[in-house]
């Protein structure tokens, strides 16, 4: 397997331009948690009863706690279900991967990811699993390590004991800038399956508007970790530009990319990704009067929200909220919000880090109450499981 080097990608994404071509202690302006902070990044599931896509579901809905799956979790980031119903769960300050009974909730720690470099914000952040899982058994993971983000994959050979079912790390794409604040680091495998990465301008913000950083972008590439076919800019991974801190990513069942974003003193984002569009950071946050940035379908200030992970079910889009310690509804119609967003839980849990789908009207939410930002309860940090409307 092919080891990518980031640099290559940008000198190619160099040429490429000569020819001419949230204030919060997890993500926000001031040295939080660039985690203020998708998908969990998911794919949407359709079911029969889903909602259809261009037309709106009711203005309210509703969330209902159908059980607690597991508790006890250290820090936990990513979240990926596998095709029995068990979830894998990544802890971002031991820079373990743990399997998840999905009935029992018993835990068992898989081991840790090599290379893993965890402070501030950074550790081991998003899990996805290979779109060709069923045969090839790879888990994709984005980390900090001691010099950079970057993206691996690990093979899952569930056959060996449960402490040395991890194979060692295979990186296929690094390079992405590492900062004590906004890592980005959330993953998933659209529809067309490729490779999407939100990534974090590392606390310097002129990387979102460099077309040639890896820095406050979503990047699309192969599972080999190419820049993928049909990307806006040709030879750069680069699919989005003018972010700050992208931690949450889904798809609604139209194949339509949607992404959360952390702001900095003013205004979080729910944004609809256009390829090539630029996103304003740091010249813009929120809606701006401006015609060449992409203004977002909803914004919430910091402290209501500081979105990390997005899901999409029953024809809204679900987002956590790390500083607003609440999940946001956001209903749509097409790629505009349909009612105004709708908060659920507020407060009640502490602070929401990952939602993914759990098909139909399911959903799967994490807490983040042990990673240093929170105020832990008996029990944290834990796994709901939520039935919505």
């Amino acid at each position: 397997m092919r080891r990518r080097v980031a640099s290559a990608v940008l000198a190619a994404t160099a040429l490429l331009l000569s020819a001419g071509c949230s204030s919060d202690s997890d993500g926000g302006g001031t040295p939080g948690d660039g985690d203020s902070t998708t998908a969990g990044g998911t794919t949407a599931r359709s079911s029969p009863s889903e909602q259809a896509a261009d037309q709106a579901p009711p203005a309210k809905g509703s969330v209902k706690v159908v059980g607690t799956v597991t508790t006890g979790l250290n820090s936990p980031w990513g979240l990926a279900p596998l095709p029995e119903g068990d979830l894998l769960v990544s802890s971002r300050d031991k820079g373990t991967i743990t399997r998840v009974d999905g009935k029992s909730g018993k835990k068992t720690e898989l081991g840790e990811v090599a290379g893993v470099s965890p402070a501030g914000e950074g550790g081991l952040l998003g899990i996805a699993l290979s779109p060709d899982y069923a045969s090839d058994h790879m888990i994709y993971a984005y980390f900090t390590s001691a010099s950079d983000n970057r993206i691996v994959r690990v093979l899952y050979d569930e056959k060996k004991p449960a402490d040395e079912q991890l194979g060692a790390p295979d990186t296929i794409f690094k390079g992405i800038p590492k900062g004590y604040i906004h890592n980005g680091g959330r993953i998933a495998f659209g529809p067309d399956k490729m490779l999407y990465a939100g990534t974090g301008e590392s606390g310097e913000r002129g990387l979102s508007q460099d077309k040639k950083s890896l820095g406050g972008k979503i990047l699309r590439l192969t599972p080999e970790g190419d820049p993928a076919p049909g990307n806006p800019f040709p030879n750069s991974p680069v699919y989005s530009y003018g972010h700050r801190n992208v931690q949450g990513l889904t798809w609604d069942p139209e194949q339509r990319l949607f992404a959360s974003e952390f702001g900095q003193d003013t205004w979080d984002e729910l944004n609809a990704i256009k390829p090539g569009g630029d996103y304003g950071w740091p010249i813009a946050e929120g809606k701006s009067g401006d015609a060449k940035f992409q203004n977002p379908i909803a914004q919430w200030h910091t402290d209501e929200a500081s979105p990390s992970g997005a899901a999409y079910a029953q024809g809204s889009i679900w987002m956590a909220g790390l500083k607003g310690q609440r999940l946001w509804r956001i209903p749509l119609k097409g790629t505009e919000a349909s009612a105004a967003p709708q908060s659920f839980l507020d407060g009640k849990y502490g602070r929401l880090r990952t939602v993914v789908s759990a098909g139909g009207d399911k959903l799967w939410l994490t807490t983040s109450n042990t990673d240093g930002r929170g105020d832990p309860k008996s029990g944290d940090d834990r796994i709901l499981e939520l039935e919505v409307k």
